[in-house]
């Protein structure tokens, strides 16, 4: 049985969507929660709804893409509740969109530097806190099903996305002597505000050009997808679910298990072809070079 009660977790895009379910999925587990968010009166009404939950939790206004942002989040974590238990990276932004021939350079950094580089600073910033204390501890990372496929017209977000996947495997392999339990959340379209998340663009990262026809319609598409997508509820209790049960990949669509296994079909098959070439002949016969710890 999982044992969350009285210890805490950090939730950065906290105010709102998979964010703030899980705060307060998780705070009624009976854990503290500290709520980071860009979006300031957004995250004071989930700080107030968490609270009167009965939920013990800190808000705190934090820009992801900013690496001492982290450093004051930890800060206060800390002050406010000492050990820290969980690291949630949940904030991310659908910035990019466009045909490659149209880059919009600002959107590209934008998406990096939150659903990337947000990452990163999180897991640099918190990992040492979770190690520590030599309690149980959880870092979950929030990808996407976008991260198990590339999709067309969005390719800073899926690749940031497959960054975060690829970042989680290898991070679970190198904790995995620690108490820390690493975990990537792949949802497909949940009904959230990410395809408004340019309400909270910073200004550094102004677009410089008006979006064009197709990324207009791949917008409206995505839009629509997100509308009718599963309640955000949904995921927060099959987070819980999957955390008891040690998982490293937590879906919440199995419907679209066709997406990693028409993948991985291709790529067997390329390596299958690659087997039958006369140019790679005797390389099948090397040994496999593999990083255990």
């Amino acid at each position: 049985m999982l044992d969350l009660e009285g210890k805490t977790a950090v939730i950065s895009g906290g105010a709102g969507g998979i964010g703030f379910n899980l705060g307060m999925t998780l705070g009624k587990a009976g854990m503290n929660i500290v709520l980071a968010d860009i979006e300031e009166p957004q995250l004071a009404s989930a700080e107030s709804a968490l609270r009167d939950a009965g939920i013990e939790v800190l808000a705190v206004a934090m820009d992801v893409a900013l690496r001492e942002d982290w450093a004051r989040t930890a800060e206060v974590a800390v002050q406010r509740f000492g050990s820290v238990h969980m690291l949630v990276n949940n904030a991310g932004v659908g910035g990019g969109i466009g045909a490659l021939e149209t880059l919009d350079e600002p959107g590209w950094r934008w998406a990096i530097d939150v659903n990337l580089m947000g990452v990163v600073y999180g897991a640099n910033t918190f990992i040492p806190l979770l190690k520590e204390h030599g309690e149980s501890a959880w870092l979950i990372n929030v990808a996407s099903m976008a991260g198990m496929a590339g999709a067309p017209l969005g390719g800073a977000y899926t690749a940031t996305k497959a960054a975060v996947v690829a970042l989680s495997e290898s991070w679970h392999d190198e904790l995995k002597n620690t108490p820390v339990q690493v975990s990537v959340l792949a949802p497909a379209f949940v009904k959230t505000r990410i395809h408004l998340s340019h309400r909270n663009r910073q200004a550094r990262y102004a677009p410089v050009s008006a979006p064009t026809p197709d990324v207009l319609h791949i917008a409206k598409v995505t839009a629509k997808a997100v509308e009718n997508g599963i309640d955000v509820e949904v995921v927060g209790a099959r987070v819980l679910e999957a955390l008891e049960q040690g998982e490293l990949y937590i879906f919440t669509h199995p419907n679209y298990s066709v997406v990693p296994q028409q993948r991985s079909a291709a790529i067997a098959a390329a390596f299958e072809r690659a087997a039958q070439s006369p140019i790679l002949e005797g390389i099948s016969d090397q040994e496999v070079t593999r990083f255990d710890r």
